[in-house]
């Protein structure tokens, strides 16, 4: 076994220091990452590695080959992890303009040499087809291990030395050290849902934090309505710190007035609606006879809390759901205006919305082009975030997105009266 121990994944659930309210977040979360230092930044990167040879450690654990089936949703795990480093290597170690943050060429006449012989044609997602990855003939996992080891250190090492220079400061200066973090923390919760559609029995302590049943027995707070005020609504970053391309640039949206859910749809909401009509249910969800629902959770089976919210849904599901109940998903402009009212409880599961994924007026690319623009118009915006989601990724801003039909995912809704 490893010898890293829970407490050293360091971070904190999802909603410390800014209230919590049945598992979930009850106010505008921004992730301090965005706006951090150097020495900050280089203590959250050595906080998401601890996470990652965690996950590393346990999944080697529950699958001792590391052998996942070629689909879709899957990556080879050892690629996965060679990839987070081959990330962090190509933009703050390789890149010779590391320091010039989105104003940093992408061509490669500015980067250096990898550390590992061939890495780009190995682990470069831009490059190297999906359904190959496969087939090659990746380093082992203890190659592997060191080579993720060798590039931390000098992305630390450029990092600490900015701490001397007077752009220290500048957002532009950081951006890479912000994204290669939330980089890393994006693919751990790839991981994790891998592994619950594996079956795999992981640690709580490496997938989740704990969550807080939404309601009780006798009362389902999910229930509970919130009006919100027609307004112009401000969608998109403004201001300083980190912004991923998708999210900038700042514009005005009119929203009108709506009643929307406090909380995400509950099964008990949702469970009526299959019973009445047949749905298919997730495949992790089975009804025992003359027992209970249950819902399996990393390979085990575990009665239903039915005040919380449903997840592993895909959009269809969702809108098959409204059109029942006659109501609908929110537009992400309205997610985003409605996540400042008072009561309104975010945090355990991704939250489909009725956006299709695409650019703000003004778009432009990053300097890392894969990250938005392959994917407009074929993915949906989910809104919020799940307990599997760092802290360092939580934002109110922040725009996830997948195609419809992924149902891997620990994705639910909440609805809008019509």
């Amino acid at each position: 076994m490893n010898d890293i121990t829970p407490t050293a994944v360091g971070q904190a659930p999802l909603g410390h220091g800014h209230g919590q309210n049945f598992g979930g977040l009850s106010r505008p979360v921004h992730s301090a990452v965005r706006t951090a230092g150097p020495a900050v930044l280089a203590q959250a990167l050595q906080m998401t590695r601890a996470r990652t040879l965690g996950l590393m450690q346990a999944w080697q654990d529950a699958l001792p080959d590391l052998s996942v089936p070629p689909l879709s949703g899957m990556n080879p795990p050892v690629w996965e992890w060679g990839h987070i480093a081959w990330f962090q290597e190509w933009w703050t170690v390789r890149n010779r303009q590391r320091f010039w943050g989105t104003r940093s060429a992408r061509s490669g006449d500015v980067f250096d040499a990898s550390l590992l012989p061939h890495a780009d044609a190995l682990y470069n997602s831009s490059e190297v087809a999906h359904d190959s990855r496969w087939a090659l003939a990746l380093p082992d996992l203890q190659q592997t291990r060191a080579y993720m080891a060798e590039v931390q250190q000098r992305s630390l090492d450029h990092l600490h030395a900015l701490q001397d220079l007077q752009a220290a400061a500048s957002d532009e200066a950081l951006y890479f050290w912000r994204l290669v973090l939330q980089h890393e923390d994006m693919h751990n919760e790839a991981s994790v849902y891998m592994a619950q559609a594996l079956g795999l029995h992981l640690p709580q302590v490496w997938c989740a934090r704990p969550v807080v049943p939404q309601g009780d027995a006798g009362h389902d707070r999910s229930l509970a309505q919130l009006n919100v005020p027609a307004q112009t609504w401000t969608l998109g970053h403004q201001g300083l710190g980190f912004a991923f391309d998708n999210e900038c640039h700042a514009h005005p949206v009119a929203v009108a007035a709506l009643e929307v859910d406090a909380l995400p749809v509950s099964w008990a909401r949702y469970l009526p609606f299959v019973q009445a009509t047949g749905h298919a249910l997730p495949p992790h969800v089975r009804y025992v006879p003359g027992g209970d629902w249950q819902v399996q959770r990393f390979g085990q089976w575990q009665a239903m809390d039915l005040h919380s919210p449903v997840v592993h849904v895909s959009v269809h599901d969702a809108q098959a759901w409204c059109q029942w109940a006659g109501r609908r998903l929110p537009t992400e402009a309205e997610w985003e205006c409605a996540v400042h009212t008072a009561g309104f409880v975010w945090g355990q599961v991704w939250e489909w919305t009725a956006s299709a994924f695409a650019p703000y007026p003004g778009f432009e690319a990053h300097p890392y082009r894969d990250y938005s623009e392959p994917w407009w118009h074929q993915h949906r915006v989910l809104r919020g975030a799940c307990a599997a989601t760092s802290a360092h990724v939580v934002d109110v801003r922040y725009r996830n997105f997948f195609v419809p039909e992924r149902r891997d995912i620990f994705a639910g809704f909440r609805s809008v009266k019509l």
